[in-house]
């Protein structure tokens, strides 16, 4: 493949969308806005008047049967029934079958051969607006902790033309492996040490760190980890939203 597909959306599914969008205005500086389509309500996490993600009521069904509100990672394919049909070949599975969002977009919700979900979509308009790196709001990370970084990279890169980058010994044989989907890193792939399910984690940037983590504390989230200085003179943490939904952060430290 020519250009490497890569992550283009976030999404948010969580038990109370007003609080939700209160809670990340306050705390990443997005605006919200009305994305509904007739068959679904639907609100905008945007970057002036550009949408980068978006969030959606979790069905009382899917509470009952145990879903917990969390984020999930779009990535653009070219043909969206064919790529299903290539994670499945490549050891994945289909959670939900390609569908259409009339209008919008083609989309399919599968999951690697370790488990962790992700959907890959087609979208019908143009093309996503591009912002410079580090742009508060913007996602600077991407981070997958599930299963033998080997095998996971060989799945992703199979599919999405992805590149291996440095490798960092984080100790006891395990690494934490940095990829490429161009010509810069955006992520790195690990092998999960808590008792969390196989998923991915997404680092909104920010302004000012220190700013970021009284913002969180004022609107009712909870700060679990962190901070912690990375290269580029940057720093990050990890949180938890007042519904519970896991994200962090990266930004500089004044």
């Amino acid at each position: 493949m020519s250009t490497p597909n890569n992550f283009l959306w976030y999404e948010l599914m969580t038990s109370d969308t007003a609080a939700a969008g209160d809670f990340y205005s306050h705390v990443v500086g997005w605006n919200t806005g009305d994305g509904s389509t007739p068959r679904n309500p639907y609100t905008l996490f945007r970057i002036g008047d550009q949408g980068v993600g978006g969030m959606m009521e979790l069905p009382k069904e899917a509470c009952d049967q145990g879903a917990e509100p969390g984020w999930i990672g779009y990535i653009a394919v070219g043909d969206v029934d064919a790529e299903a049909k290539r994670v499945v070949a490549a050891g994945g599975s289909v959670l939900r079958d390609p569908d259409d969002v009339p209008g919008m977009l083609r989309f399919a919700v599968v999951a690697d051969p370790h488990g962790t979900p992700f959907v890959i979509f087609r979208g019908f308009g143009g093309e996503m607006p591009q912002f410079p790196s580090g742009t508060p709001g913007t996602v600077g990370w991407h981070e997958l902790n599930g299963g033998d970084v080997e095998s996971a990279f060989a799945f992703y890169s199979g599919l999405f033309g992805w590149t291996k980058d440095q490798a960092m010994d984080m100790g006891e044989g395990e690494v934490y492996q940095l990829f490429a989907a161009g010509s810069e890193p955006v992520g790195a792939m690990m092998k999960r040490r808590n008792g969390a399910g196989p998923h991915w984690t997404f680092y909104f940037c920010v302004d000012d760190i220190d700013y970021a983590i009284a913002r969180i504390g004022t609107k009712g989230g909870k700060v679990v980890d962190g901070p912690h200085q990375v290269p580029g003179d940057a720093w990050i943490i990890h949180a938890l939203d007042p519904q519970g939904a896991s994200f962090a952060l990266v930004g500089p430290r004044s």
